[in-house]
C-alpha cells in the first residue's frame, strides 16, 4: 500500500505531481539538486494551491494540511521509507540513468520506482535498476493539478502487481488512466508532437506567420491553443527531446525534427520558462517572434 511517495525533480512536472500527492492525502518527500529549485517548488505549489482555494475547489485547511505534507530534501537520502519514487527529471535518457542508479541503492526492497517520462523507453530505463518487475511508467500531463490524464506504460519486466498499485494510485489522484505500450512518445506525444513539428515546419517554409497558424488551428480545427502557442507551453528543448526519440526509435523520415525548432532551441529560446520562443513573454500581450 503506498502511503509515502518520493518525487525526483523539483521543476514543472515534479512541483505539479508534489501538489496532486499532498492534497489527496499522501505524504510526499520532493527532491532536487539545490536548494533554491526546491523553495521556487515551494512557491509555486503554494500559488496554485491558493488558486484552488479561490476558486472553492479546496478550503484553506486543506490547503495548510496539503503544504504539511510536503517535505523537500537534497539528494535522495530521504527517500528510503517511501512506498513508491517518481522521477519527474529532465528529459534527458542519460540523466535519468544516471538518477535511477544511484536511487536504488537507498530504497527499501519493495519500494515501487515510476518515471514520468514522455517518451523514453520504459525497458531501457528499468533495466537499470535493481528492481524492473517493480518499475513502470507514469506519463502526466502538464499542468499536472488540472490535467486529468495519466498514461501507464509498463516495460517488459513490469510484473502486474506494480500495474495495478500504480493504477490504483492513479484513480485515488483524481485522474484516468490510459494504457500505453513501451513504444517511443507512447500516445500522446506520438500523436500530439508530429503536428506541433510540422506547425514549425509550416512557418519554417513561409506557408503562415506564428499569428495566423495558431489562430487558423484554434479557430478551423477548435484546439484551446495553437501548436505553436502549446510548444513553447510545454518547452521548445522538450518538444525537440520527443522528436529526437520518436525519430531515433521509429528511423522514419516523417519524425525529423524542423531545422527552425533545432534552431530556436540552440539559441535558447525554449518557451515560455525561457521568456522567449515562438513568442516574446517580456511584453503584456505575448509577441511573435516571427
Amino acid at each position: 500500500m503506498i502511503k509515502r511517495i518520493g518525487i525526483i525533480g523539483a521543476g514543472q512536472m515534479g512541483n505539479g505531481i508534489a501538489h496532486v500527492c499532498a492534497i489527496n492525502g499522501y505524504e510526499v518527500v520532493l527532491a532536487d539538486v539545490s536548494q533554491p529549485q526546491l523553495d521556487k517548488a515551494r512557491d509555486v505549489i503554494d500559488r496554485n494551491m491558493t488558486r484552488q482555494v479561490k476558486r472553492k475547489l479546496i478550503t484553506e485547511a486543506d490547503k495548510k494540511a496539503a503544504l504539511g505534507r510536503i517535505t523537500t530534501a537534497v539528494g535522495f537520502g530521504a527517500f528510503d521509507d517511501c512506498d513508491l519514487v517518481i522521477e519527474a527529471a529532465t528529459e534527458n535518457e542519460e540523466v535519468k540513468r544516471a538518477i535511477l542508479k544511484e536511487l536504488c541503492p537507498v530504497l527499501k526492497p519493495d519500494a515501487l520506482i515510476a518515471t514520468n517520462t514522455s517518451s523514453i523507453s520504459i525497458t531501457r530505463l528499468a533495466a537499470v535498476t535493481d528492481r524492473p518487475s517493480k518499475f513502470m511508467g507514469m506519463h502526466f500531463m502538464n499542468p499536472v493539478p488540472l490535467m486529468k490524464l495519466v498514461e501507464l506504460i509498463r516495460g517488459l519486466a513490469t510484473d502486474e502487481a506494480t500495474y495495478h498499485t500504480i493504477k490504483e494510485l492513479a484513480e485515488k489522484l483524481g485522474k484516468t488512466a490510459a494504457s500505453a505500450e513501451d513504444f517511443p512518445a507512447f500516445i500522446v506525444n506520438r500523436i500530439l508532437l508530429p503536428m506541433i513539428n510540422e506547425a514549425v515546419y509550416t512557418l519554417y517554409e513561409g506557408v503562415g506567420s506564428v499569428e495566423s497558424i495558431d489562430t487558423a488551428m484554434k479557430l478551423g480545427a477548435n484546439h484551446p491553443m495553437g501548436p505553436l502557442e502549446l510548444a513553447d507551453f510545454i518547452g521548445l528543448d522538450t518538444c525537440l527531446a520527443v522528436m529526437q526519440v520518436l525519430y531515433d526509435g521509429l528511423a522514419d523520415s516523417k519524425y525529423r525534427p524542423c531545422p527552425l525548432l533545432v534552431k530556436y532551441v540552440e539559441a535558447g529560446w525554449v518557451g515560455k520558462k525561457s521568456g522567449r520562443g515562438f513568442y516574446d513573454y517580456s511584453t503584456e500581450k505575448p509577441t511573435p517572434t516571427r
